[in-house]
């Protein structure tokens, strides 16, 4: 196998082994985020499984002196010499450097987003749960209780009356 594309190989597996894909499976809240992420871990899983198979084995070396009993020595002398001269290109990787800076990027807005999102999930649980609350002592609150706990509220109030403003 050549030097790039076992190391392409390489650079894939190790690449899965990294991707906690419970975990991002987790944050997913959509039906239709999920039926794409399935389908984004069924293709990674495809081709990682194409470059284990396909560019991790060595060819089997070719057995000249069984060829050179059956045809000839001239004849496969000739295509072992044409054979030994192929020379395969070594792979120069020229897009890794210039998507590299745009990945990072990208992961930095990743870590950004999240955390918003973290704080913006947190906020709404901690507002789901007052409404639940307020919910379960709605029907034995007073408005004093209620204005206890909502004092801009009582303060519009109190102004709409003290100027006469009954909303029409």
């Amino acid at each position: 196998m050549s030097g790039a594309g076992k190391k392409i190989t390489d650079v894939a597996f190790k690449a899965s082994k990294n991707i906690d894909w419970d975990g991002m499976a987790r944050l997913l809240v959509t039906d239709e985020a999920r039926k794409e992420f399935a389908t984004l871990r069924r293709a990674f899983d495809e081709v990682n499984s194409q470059l284990q198979t396909k560019f991790s084995q060595e060819p089997e070396p070719i057995e000249w002196e069984y060829y050179r009993r059956g045809i000839g020595s001239r004849l496969v002398d000739m295509c072992k010499e044409a054979y030994d001269s192929i020379e395969i290109p070594k792979y120069v990787d020229t897009v890794t450097p210039q998507y590299k800076p745009k990945f990072d990027s990208l992961l930095v807005e990743l870590k950004e987003a999240e955390e918003k999102s973290v704080k913006e999930s947190e906020r709404l649980e901690k507002e789901i749960a007052e409404v639940q609350d307020l919910k379960k002592k709605l029907s034995t609150m007073t408005a004093d209780e209620y204005f206890e706990k909502h004092p801009d509220l009582k303060k519009k109030f109190d102004d709409e009356i003290r100027n006469d403003y009954w909303g029409y």
